[in-house]
């Protein structure tokens, strides 16, 4: 199966060969990777940032924030409609220790909203596309399989994305809220969004810093996989009345905690 939308199959492709610059440095035989040294992370994402920047200027005339670029004043980007939001390497942790969890994204914001997004994990060989409003697909070997978010039963385990490293006292509240046992499913960068999208988990809460950059392409896919993505309060982490998580709302590129839940 081929995508029938045009722009969607063309910003699959620029994410793709982003992805391969990214595994020429990767597969490099780079014996150490030192937090002093990280002129390989760097290469890597600079040659991904240019031809995804290349790529979608080929394909429209919106503008593009990534975040190897982001230094565009708030006076200018608060009159954006519609723009390019991109990381063209989101999972520097991941891409120094080789686990192979990190990721391209390219999303389309549309005033606030993702409304198409696109994450390719060069490693793994697998994409994952959302169009909010018409589906959201997995992509590996060329096969194309739809994707939903899969909502808990009662009597399931909730299965639960978390951080590799520890959890915090407002995640454990969290957990302590939920009726039922809980597994904790770890994965590295925007693909942790990409486990509630196709089913893998039911929830994703993050209470720890990330920016807009790091979330657009993959919050495209959950909400198009029939996910949602609100802000979440750790005082009340289960509220009924989140808000939506939105962008280029503020001067600050910096999102406030959020939940994705099926």
């Amino acid at each position: 199966m081929a995508l029938k939308d045009a722009l969607t199959e063309n910003v699959l492709k620029i994410a793709k060969t982003a992805g391969d610059a990214i595994m020429d440095i990767y597969r490099k035989d780079v014996a150490v990777y030192e937090k002093q040294d990280t002129s390989p992370l760097t290469e890597a994402d600079l040659a991904a940032h240019n031809i995804i920047v290349e790529g979608l200027k080929s394909l429209s005339d919106l503008p593009i924030l990534s975040e190897e670029s982001a230094d565009i004043s708030w006076n200018e980007r608060q009159q954006w409609q519609r723009y390019w939001l991109v990381d063209p390497l989101d999972g520097t942790k991941e891409f120094i220790k080789k686990n192979g969890e990190f990721t391209v994204n390219i999303a389309l914001i549309d005033n606030g909203k993702p409304v198409m997004g696109v994450v390719y994990a060069p490693a793994l060989e697998k994409s994952y596309i959302g169009i909010v409003g018409e589906g959201a697909w997995s992509e590996s070997k060329g096969e194309m399989t739809p994707i939903k978010a899969r909502k808990h039963q009662p009597g399931d385990t909730w299965k639960v994305v978390g951080s590799r490293s520890h959890q915090s006292p407002e995640i454990q509240k969290l957990l302590a809220e939920l009726d039922g046992e809980t597994e904790l499913v770890a994965m590295g960068s925007s693909l942790k969004l990409c486990l509630v999208a196709e089913g893998q988990a039911h929830l994703y809460p993050r209470l720890g810093p990330t920016s807009e950059w790091d979330t657009g392409a993959a919050h495209a896919v959950a909400l198009a996989a029939g996910a949602n993505v609100t802000v979440l309060d750790p005082q009340a982490p289960l509220a009924s009345d989140a808000q939506p998580l939105t962008y280029n709302q503020e001067e600050s590129v910096l999102n406030p905690y959020f939940l994705v839940s099926a």
